[in-house]
């Protein structure tokens, strides 16, 4: 329950991150001068399962009739059927409820502005601009989220 609460308060913040995307230009709001005043990392899971609309139980149920029509004779023919017709409905299903665990990792970083206010953005990791702690930075405010870039001279 616990690491439910926590996902349901870290995903908004991770969707207001807005990516840079190569050769596009954006239009910026406003931008916020400061240092960094401290930096944390954090590796965020998120659990998809996978969503299947049924045919493939249906189709499992196909075969395992098949299969199972190729038994007996007879009343034991019929019975053969419709065990390989719950034995491959059964199988198909249960590896259709299958997870994918998706890890993100993101920056979180507290700044100081320029005139003492104190900010917060969560924002995913980019290899080419690691964060430290005194860092200037810039703070990118964009109709649909914020970003944080380093200043440089």
């Amino acid at each position: 329950m616990r690491k439910l609460l926590m996902l349901l308060l870290i995903v908004p913040l991770t969707l207001t991150a807005a990516p840079y995307k190569r050769n596009e230009a954006r239009a910026v709001n406003q931008i916020v001068f400061g240092n960094v005043d401290s930096v944390r990392y954090i590796t965020q899971q998120e659990v998809i399962n996978s969503q299947h609309s049924g045919w493939e139980t249906l189709l499992g149920g196909v075969v395992g009739g098949l299969i199972g029509n190729q038994f007996g004779g007879g009343r034991g023919r019929e019975v053969a059927t419709a065990v390989g017709v719950v034995a491959g409905a059964g199988y198909a299903h249960n590896r259709q409820n299958t997870q994918q665990v998706i890890q993100y990792r993101l920056v979180e970083l507290l700044i100081k502005s320029e005139d003492g206010k104190f900010i917060d953005v969560i924002q995913d990791v980019d290899q080419s601009m690691i964060f430290n702690r005194g860092d200037e930075v810039r703070i990118l405010y964009f109709s649909d989220g914020v970003r944080v870039d380093k200043t440089y001279p």
